[in-house]
């Protein structure tokens, strides 16, 4: 296999990160409308630092997989903290280090950002993905709610 390279996403992956986010949004059963990957792409794409960033994952030259991530206040701290809210890899190279990747170049990205924390969440039944959360995370005790 290949090595897996993390890169910024650019505005020339237009078509495979569409592809790559239609295919996690489909995993979570989850549809979004025309307009919501225009707005998505420009802000990943865009220079205000409390916005979206992007990566996408490269075997051979081909994306793989991508992350979103964003930095935001928290009451409880100084700092920014950051939150993993997308990540997906194509089924043909899980298991193979893309998901872990994408996470610590997450964790870098933080660092570097001076954001203590880096937290995401997922659904209690995404059980093959848990196994990489749970050794290079920490699973916490809150439940999610929302309105709507």
């Amino acid at each position: 296999m290949s090595a897996v390279q993390i890169r910024p996403l650019r505005d020339t992956d237009r078509a495979a990160w569409q592809e790559l986010w239609t295919a996690y949004l489909d995993f979570y059963e989850a549809s979004v409308a025309p307009a919501v990957y225009d707005s998505s792409f420009a802000r990943l794409l865009g220079d205000d630092p409390q916005d979206f960033h992007g990566l996408i994952a490269e075997i051979d030259g081909t994306p793989v997989g991508l992350v979103h991530y964003l930095f935001h206040r928290h009451g409880w701290k100084v700092e920014n903290v950051c939150y993993l809210q997308d990540l997906y890899a194509v089924p043909e190279v899980r298991g193979q280090g893309v998901g872990r990747a994408l996470i610590e170049a997450v964790y870098q990205a933080a660092d570097a950002a001076g954001a203590p924390q880096v937290y995401w969440l997922t659904q209690d039944f995404n059980t093959n993905a848990r196994q990489l959360y749970d050794r290079i995370g920490q699973v916490t005790p809150f439940i999610k709610y929302q309105r709507g």
